[in-house]
């Protein structure tokens, strides 16, 4: 670990907000996809359903992972942050219905935690 600065007490906390931003992500990118199916068009189209279905299921992994105390949760975290990203910008451009805001603003915190647990845990 590079941050030696850091308690045990405080990378337990951050990991547990990291785990909770996965769960609450998987959640609504979940709730979203049948919204989404629901709105038809461009909401529905396979892309950006296949982008949110990946999204959902790579916050599930990277919340197990850390959950168990996994030794590679880094990496699932790292490509959980990328995912998250990506679909945060695809929900962004959808639409700016409430739905659709609310699931790229959960996208973007949980990459952002991703983001930070990946680089905190690697090296």
């Amino acid at each position: 670990m590079t941050h030696h600065t850091l308690s045990l007490h405080q990378v337990n906390q951050e990991m547990q907000q990291c785990i909770q931003n996965c769960l609450d992500c998987h959640s609504i990118c979940s709730n979203t996809i049948t919204y989404c199916l629901q709105q038809g068009g461009m909401h529905s189209e396979l892309p950006h359903i296949r982008l949110m279905l990946d999204c959902a299921e790579i916050c599930q992994t990277s919340a197990n992972f850390m959950l168990r105390g996994s030794e590679m949760h880094a990496r699932t975290c790292g490509i959980c942050a990328e995912i998250c990203q990506k679909c945060a910008e695809d929900c962004e451009r959808i639409g700016d219905d409430a739905q659709m805001k609310a699931c790229a603003e959960m996208c973007r915190t949980c990459a952002e935690s991703c983001r930070q647990m990946s680089m905190a845990m690697s090296a």
